[in-house]
């Protein structure tokens, strides 16, 4: 639903106009934000929940004026699995709890001596790789998922022809769909592999039977339904994705901005909006929500449609933390059979790590170069190898983590740095 005219950030629709334009928000996030609980054994309606919460807490630190809508992280997923293989959900939520602090933190920083710095440690031939490890360590799962029948393990044809038939529809839909229809293939996706699912007869329907139409989502808190204790190893698979995420965080504003036609790096400010970003991780650790980010799909709906209102974004908001209370929609997101995901996934987690790429490409980094090329090798064998460090029978530096330390190292050491900082800045502002 494209718009006649501009809605400004601070303008207000009418009511009937207001809502359908929430929904298309909500729709545009939707299939991605469900699909991160569903691969680490999350709860779906506790990320909507942390979704809505999240955007309306970056809406309010931002001061309603970036029109940005977060949702589940995928930088987080390969993290939260083996975080959570170490310390269950309790765990993986402490892990995410820092990682929002990590974002407060670097906020501070930005604004005490600005953006600069940031570039220094993070250049794009350090920051590029690291993104194809994310991706590409995802491969494994998303393959499994699509082909193997998760309760024996075992190979299913049928699963197979599935997740296929999910994944042609996400790639149709894609390419041939246009306008806001072309920004929700995932949805696609998920929608057509049910329907599939359904003719095939791999859904069971009980538990959707079963469930109450109100009810509360399985939230997880800290002090009243566990007491967190501190993992020094989920820690070190954690935090550092934060680093990741907080370059990738940089780059949507900047789109935000060219989109929208402000400069949201200069006002309401960095350190505002990554405040917003980690605060709303934060929120999400203490209910047991995957960790938030700013969604490029909803910015795609704000350069399609031109209403850039933050009323909107919030409206979105709320009809989020709305579902996350039905407790049929809830059953029914989790009767979805793991062949559709799977499938889904083989498009997206090779998006992540072609994004990487992309990365390197955008900022015209030489790979010719001994210097980037060595950094890049390096990241990317340590990184999917799964390279880990022992240091003691309680703490492990697990290869994700490893391969981005090693990458920030290797640039702070070897001789020649310019050349890895590309023929453009990957944080240029207009300052």
């Amino acid at each position: 639903m494209a718009s006649n005219h501009e809605i400004g950030i601070q303008e207000k629709p009418r009511l009937d106009k207001w809502v359908v334009l929430s929904i298309q928000h909500l729709f545009a996030m939707f299939g991605a934000t469900i699909l991160v609980p569903f691969l680490v054994d999350l709860s779906p309606s506790v990320a909507l929940l942390s979704s809505g919460l999240g955007t309306i807490a970056y809406l309010l630190i931002t001061r309603g004026q970036v029109p940005a809508y977060l949702g589940s992280s995928f930088a987080f997923i390969a993290p939260i699995i083996s975080a959570m293989a170490i310390g269950g959900p309790e765990g993986a939520m402490v892990g995410s709890f820092f990682a929002g602090i990590v974002y407060g933190i670097v906020a501070l920083v930005i604004k005490t001596i600005g953006v600069k710095w940031i570039m220094n440690i993070l250049p794009p031939i350090v920051v590029g790789p690291v993104i194809m490890v994310i991706g590409l360590g995802l491969a494994g799962v998303a393959v499994d998922m699509a082909m193997n029948d998760q309760g024996t393990g075992e190979y299913n044809g049928t699963f197979l022809f599935v997740a296929l038939v999910s994944l042609g529809i996400t790639v149709l839909a894609s390419i041939f769909f246009k306008g806001f229809f072309s920004l929700v293939p995932i949805l696609f996706g998920i929608v057509g592999g049910y329907i599939t699912s359904l003719i095939v007869g791999i859904v069971d329907f009980t538990p959707v039977k079963e469930a109450d139409f109100i009810s509360a989502p399985e939230v997880i808190v800290p002090f009243v339904t566990y007491t967190p204790s501190l993992s020094w190893t989920i820690l070190f698979i954690m935090v550092p994705i934060a680093v990741v995420t907080i370059s990738e965080h940089i780059g949507d504003q900047m789109v935000l901005s060219k989109v929208v036609g402000r400069n949201f790096i200069k006002k309401p400010g960095l350190h505002r909006s990554l405040l917003g970003d980690g605060v709303a991780t934060i929120i999400a650790s203490l209910i047991g929500g995957p960790p938030n980010t700013t969604y490029g799909e909803n910015i795609g709906v704000l350069a399609i449609t031109r209403v850039f209102s933050v009323f909107v974004i919030a409206g979105a908001a709320v009809i989020a933390i709305f579902l996350s209370f039905i407790g049929t929609f809830a059953a029914f997101i989790e009767s979805i059979p793991t062949a559709v995901m799977g499938g889904v996934s083989i498009l997206l987690f090779g998006v992540i790590a072609s994004s990487g790429l992309r990365m390197l490409i955008d900022n015209k980094i030489n790979i010719g170069e001994k210097r980037n090329l060595i950094i890049s090798s390096i990241i990317l064998v340590v990184g999917i190898g799964g390279a880990v460090i022992q240091v003691n029978e309680h703490i492990e530096i697990p290869g994700m983590a490893l391969a981005a330390i090693i990458g920030i190292i290797l640039h702070q050491v070897l001789p020649n740095k310019e050349v890895s900082y590309g023929k453009k800045s990957m944080f240029e502002t207009d300052e």
